[in-house]
């Protein structure tokens, strides 16, 4: 099991190790963040954040069983008016706890915070269109594609293209029944 946590500035040193590489940090963190990741960087991206009417909550993913941190994410664009968000960050830094069902839990987490405490009405997302494994997992959320985003950034002389996809609560209930 997990637990989502404030992300603190006492985690950046974990998610500065995380992000290796220039592509690694586009998947991660797009276009707002420049390679290497650094502690400026990070300062800038938990300004008012994680406070009551916060536009942004940022988290840490945490391993009930071992206390150690092994994942991150954030929603972001609150917008408490029109009842939507955007999903981002989302990572399973900890490469031994890859391919366990992780991400799936980390955005049940995120969802469930979305839905339940926020009481949030659609909540949406982008990933490249390479990433196989998180499409399946936001799909198996309850997530679905709306819109193909051809050469949506651009990393050294290479485009990547996204997907843009959504959920919402009514979808997302009907697949967590078990919840009240």
């Amino acid at each position: 099991m997990i637990r989502l946590e404030y992300f603190e500035r006492s985690d950046f040193k974990q998610l500065i190790d995380w992000i290796d590489s220039a592509s690694f940090l586009l998947q991660w963190g797009g276009p707002g963040f420049e390679y290497p990741l650094d502690r400026r960087q990070l300062h800038q991206y938990l300004e008012g954040t994680n406070h009551a009417g916060a536009e942004r909550l940022v988290y840490k993913v945490i391993e009930e069983e071992t206390g150690n941190t092994i994942g991150h994410i954030s929603l972001g664009m609150i917008d408490r008016k029109n009842r939507t968000a955007r999903i981002g960050k989302v990572l399973v830094g900890d490469k031994d706890t890859r391919g366990r069902g992780i991400g799936g839990k980390i955005i049940k987490g995120i969802l469930q915070i979305a839905f339940e405490d926020l009481h949030l009405y659609r909540v949406n997302l982008g990933v490249f269109d390479f990433n196989a494994s998180a499409i399946a997992c936001y799909e198996k959320a309850g997530f679905t594609k709306e819109r193909y985003l051809k050469d949506a950034r651009k990393l050294g002389d290479v485009y990547w293209s996204m997907w843009e996809m959504s959920v919402f609560e009514s979808e997302w209930r009907g697949k967590n029944t078990n919840l009240s």
